[in-house]
Order: C-alpha cells, then structure tokens, then sequence
C-alpha cells in the first residue's frame, strides 16, 4: 500500500461488538482540533511540555512526580508520532452503545495523569508536606 493512502485514512484492523483497533493519524490534538497549526503543534507540545516539566521542578513536591513523568511521557510519546508520522497513531474505536473517538493508550495515561494532578490541586491534603524535595 502507498504511504499517502496510509495517512489519509482509516483502516480497521480488528473489529468486534463494543471497540475495534481502527488505524488512523490524527493532526490534531483532541477531536482533531489545531490541525491548521500543521508543522507548529508539535513544537507547540514540546514548549507545553518543557513548561509542565520545569513548574514541577520548581514545585519541588515528590507526590507531583509520577503524574507529572506519566504526563511527560505520555505527551513525548504523542510528540514523537508527530515527527516520525506526521500527525499521531490513534488505533482504539469505542463504539459500545455510542460513537466515540479514536485514540491511543498515550491519550489515556494523559487523561489519567492530568486526573491525579487535579485531584492534588483540589484535596492537597493527598500530597503531604513532607513529601518535599530538597536541592
């Protein structure tokens, strides 16, 4: 198959009742939104990025460390589908009682990551005092 078909559309792989591993490059972030951005949103992530790393650092708190590094890699993992592919790799399908949208296990961890970071923010009696970090 010629790549320019590859990434132009969508090519279901294994299919079941509820989720099917569907091959398709999303160009944008979530639902596809700033794909106009093309070439600059991967750059965009990376500055994102760099910007969440350094902000944890300074925060100096350890609870912030595993959802920030789950984050962190799961974000790079995206980035990176963007310079090898192009845009990134989604492959899970949910379409169990309604159509969702096509993504990867990368998505998810960051959807996790960002969970727990908010649950830190909201309840900080979850992230002790003692957990700090001296430099």
């Amino acid at each position: 198959m010629p790549q320019d078909e590859l990434y132009g559309h969508a090519f279901d792989i294994y299919e079941t009742a509820c989720v099917n591993m569907r091959l398709i490059f999303n160009y944008g972030v979530a639902f596809s939104m700033f794909s106009f951005l093309d070439e600059y949103l991967k750059w965009l992530q990376l500055l994102l990025i760099a910007g969440v790393l350094v902000y944890v650092i300074r925060l100096k708190k350890l609870c912030y460390m595993v959802p920030s590094g789950i984050l962190i890699g799961a974000g790079l993992s995206n980035i990176y589908d963007r310079f090898v592919h192009g845009g990134v790799v989604d492959y899970v399908y949910w379409h169990c009682g309604f159509d969702f949208a096509i993504f990867n296990f990368a998505d998810v961890m960051i959807d996790f990551a960002v969970l727990w970071l908010l649950i830190y923010n909201l309840k900080p009696r979850f992230c002790t005092k003692k957990s700090k970090i001296t430099l």
